[in-house]
């Protein structure tokens, strides 16, 4: 007995070496709700037309071999979604707290879970009004809090440096977390506000003095800028531990401009968000905080001082605490240039590939992709995701291992019919088969327990693994 277990063991050992190393990349696309970029594309759409919208937006990601979608939920401090806490979003009804049956966060998810795809739910923490918003609700955020909102220029902004703020929008943020199956919070580049303009041109300073003037009155000894970053990082730990705290597998992600601080030195050239926005997004990395950062490195492989590559090469440097660096990917920008084509894109995404903890990439914005633009999906589904591919793992986040889906194995006079029992806790199964070529995989959504393969193929062994959301395999 002992013998036969000890050979079991070894050849089991051996088809793990011999079996091909699956594709792993995070490939996702932003669906932006404001002023319905992406989703809905019209605010007088029907139920029904809202969801051939979604539906035909994921059968797309389906067929360009993404894997994830970031789905934009609270553009304003509004509701993509059924909330007790916030209206209803203007972008989805045409006027804000106007209801609806219709949940297409819920959609979304079981739409996008059935096909293998996950979901990120992306939240403006502090955009409390977009001016393209033409209606108000007695539900919003300006009229039940006032105290914690700001007029700035044309925007409405909740107060950073307000707890009562912070509260509030992390209140919003656990909501999502707990009553929806999401894989991840998002969160892109707003914390203070781009900087808004007077009628001669010149910059807005955000309205926090009086808080400025009472911290300053207690003693506080940081200077203005540190003050307002203390207060954004605070909050960005906070989200954090309480999204970890709710469901330890849903990843936090933040999308920061794409330039920490401009270094010259390095080639590095242009805004300052560390100075401008308050955010000092190289901190969350070296932290750990995030699960992922994706800066927007938008702009040309070779531009001077802000080239892709080299800011890519930049935030790799940072990464201390080796977490995953997915960069934002312009593909809303096909054609701005002779040189900003498909080709480019396709570029810059092999040298994201260049590190497993790069390996993926968020292009913006869907309507890129839907649209077509430069030929971009061909370029994608023939030339850059020519396979399905999993994402990264993410071996930081608490996961309980998956057992081995037990295959059962039947054949008839055109297929072999493989068929498992659901695995707890897969997202996806990748199929191996060996047949006279030697080992082939193809990835299926945990949605599909069976695969049909041909006779013709001479298939002599096929096996089975679960992958969970966050990219760890059973046995």
């Amino acid at each position: 007995m002992k013998l036969i277990l000890t050979i079991l063991f070894l050849a089991s050992a051996l088809t793990a070496r011999s079996l091909p190393k699956i594709e792993r990349e995070f490939r996702a696309a932003w669906i932006a709700t404001v002023d319905n970029i992406d989703f809905p594309t019209k605010r007088t759409l029907t139920v029904e037309e809202q969801k051939a919208e979604l539906t035909a937006s994921l059968e797309l990601a389906k067929d360009l071999r993404l894997n994830a979608v970031i789905f934009q939920v609270r553009p304003a401090a509004d509701a993509v979604y059924a909330s007790k806490i916030e209206p209803w979003s203007e972008f989805l009804t045409g006027q804000m707290g106007r209801p609806q049956a219709f949940d297409p966060l819920a959609f979304i998810v079981e739409e996008a879970h059935k096909r293998g795809i996950l979901v990120h739910a992306w939240f403006n923490p502090y955009r409390a009004y977009h001016p393209s918003g033409k209606t108000m609700s007695d539900g919003h955020v300006s009229k039940l809090k006032p105290a914690i909102v700001r007029q700035y220029g044309r925007y409405m902004w909740l107060d950073p440096t307000e707890p009562d703020a912070q509260k509030y929008s992390l209140s919003v943020i656990a909501d999502v977390v707990r009553r929806y199956d999401i894989d991840g919070v998002h969160f892109d580049d707003y914390f203070y506000p781009y900087a808004e303009k007077d009628d001669k041109g010149n910059n807005i300073d955000f309205p926090d003095t009086a808080n400025w003037e009472k911290y300053k009155a207690g003693g506080g000894k940081m200077d203005r800028g540190d003050w307002r970053r203390s207060h954004v990082n605070k909050f960005i730990a906070a989200v954090g531990r309480e999204v970890k705290r709710i469901k330890p597998h849903v990843m936090y992600g933040i999308s920061p401009f794409g330039i920490w601080q401009p270094i010259p030195e390095r080639d590095i050239k242009g805004f300052n968000a560390y100075a401008e926005l308050y955010a000092d997004s190289r901190k969350w990395l070296q932290d750990g905080t995030v699960d992922y950062l994706a800066p927007q490195l938008y702009w040309e492989t070779g531009r001077p001082g802000l080239s892709f590559p080299v800011l890519l090469d930049w935030w790799k440097e940072q990464n201390t605490k080796r977490r995953h660096i997915w960069p934002g990917i312009a593909t809303y920008r096909i054609g701005s240039k002779p040189e900003f084509n498909a080709e480019m894109i396709a570029s810059q995404i092999g040298v994201t590939r260049q590190d497993p903890l790069t390996s993926g990439g968020i292009h913006f914005s869907f309507r890129s992709l839907r649209n077509d633009l430069g030929g971009i999906q061909a370029k994608l589904r023939d030339a850059v995701y020519k396979r399905d591919a999993i994402i990264p793992a993410s071996p930081w986040i608490k996961s309980k291992r998956l057992r081995s889906p037990m295959v059962t194995i039947r054949r008839d006079a055109e297929y072999i019919r493989a068929t498992w029992p659901k695995v707890s806790g897969a997202f996806w199964y990748v199929v191996y088969a060996k047949d006279n070529d030697g080992w082939g995989y193809s990835i299926q959504p945990a949605s599909q327990t069976t695969i049909a393969l041909s006779v013709n193929r001479n298939i002599d062994r096929i096996l089975v693994k679960a992958i969970d959301r966050s990219g760890n395999e059973s046995k």
